[in-house]
């Protein structure tokens, strides 16, 4: 859920590293948003394909 959310935000509001931190740690390139980016999505599908077999797993163990 969290990993979304800060996809998201990354997504929309491109340069909050630099408004929330006062820092500008890829000296303003963008580099290390599109990289929390690309983290954050890969966070998600993963932790989307877990639950996924996890409830998966729980609904046949209900059934049996």
């Amino acid at each position: 859920m969290i990993s979304g959310i800060l996809f998201i935000v990354t997504l929309v509001w491109r340069d909050w590293i630099e408004r929330v931190f006062g820092v500008e740690p890829d000296q303003g390139s963008g580099a290390l948003e599109w990289a929390i980016v690309a983290v954050t999505l890969c966070a998600t599908v993963v932790f989307s394909l877990l639950a996924r077999s996890e409830w998966r797993r729980a609904g046949e163990l209900r059934t049996e």
